[in-house]
């Protein structure tokens, strides 16, 4: 720990998350950042990136998104396994991946693209989705053929002429106790911010208005959410550069997550 690493209790954490929405609008001095409103609150805060540096046994995370957000809350990352194969780069990509969008223009010709997102409840239109395989204790990734759309017939063919449309003879997975190190070690507690944002004369501000305390995290209750299609599974590969598998939410679907839920301002 550094010298100027101040520990700061969750009731002075707390008090911190009031006086900041009693501050009304503040200015986002972070443009082009993606992770604005969160680096924002912690500049607010005065605290490091990363874990809150709380004094408890237990680690605190802080989550910050914008209120009307549609984008998904990214829960953790972690590529399948078995890793050593390499299977989002290795295997899926070239026998399953399709041209990129951008190939030809910002990358050379035959760079391929992985890139979607699956839950439990549906079929992608490619015919991929997620499994819970309750007696293996893994969450598993399946293909079906018949699944696909037909606009992506030209893909399917490609797909068929390279390892035909059979079940996938590798199935990527995450085992059950693997995913919960991750978590536990990760989300075990969680202070889940959300931001109003408004622009004026090109500026754009954030109103720090609703905070919640997440408590516990609940490892059956994340198997049950990746179940019920709850939480995502992100795959952003390409030729060049594989960005990684990640565990996703809606953001108001993050409670569902932990045995205690605390609202700090509503």
């Amino acid at each position: 720990m550094t010298a100027n690493l101040q520990l700061i209790t969750k009731e002075e954490l707390i008090t911190k998350f009031k006086e900041i929405e009693a501050l009304g609008w503040i200015e986002n001095k972070r443009k082009g950042n993606d992770g604005a409103v969160g680096n924002t609150l912690e500049d607010l805060l005065g605290i490091p990136e990363n874990n809150l540096p709380i004094p408890n046994a237990a680690e605190w995370e802080l989550k910050a998104q914008r209120a009307e957000t549609t984008s998904l809350l990214t829960l953790c990352h972690m590529e399948p396994s078995p890793r050593a194969v390499k299977l989002v780069s290795e295997f899926l990509l070239p026998n399953y991946g399709w041209k990129h969008q951008e190939a030809g223009k910002k990358y050379p010709e035959t760079e391929m693209s992985f890139r979607m997102t699956l839950n439990g409840s549906n079929f992608t239109d490619r015919g991929f989705k997620v499994r819970v395989n309750e007696f293996e204790k893994k969450v598993e990734i399946i293909f079906e053929s018949s699944k696909c759309d037909e606009r992506h017939k030209e893909w399917i063919d490609s797909v068929d002429k390279k390892v035909g449309l059979g079940l996938l003879s590798i199935t990527p997975y995450w085992g059950f106790n693997d995913l919960y190190a991750k978590v536990g070690t990760k989300l075990t507690n969680c202070f889940y911010v959300q931001a109003e944002t408004k622009k004026e004369n090109k500026k754009e501000f954030f109103h720090y208005n609703k905070v919640l305390m997440l408590k516990d995290i609940d490892k059956s209750k994340f198997i049950d959410c990746i179940k019920l299609g709850k939480i995502y599974i992100d795959f952003d590969a390409r030729t060049g550069h594989n960005h990684g598998t990640k565990f996703r939410i809606k953001q108001n679907d993050i409670p569902l997550l932990y045995n205690q839920v605390t609202t700090i301002i509503p």
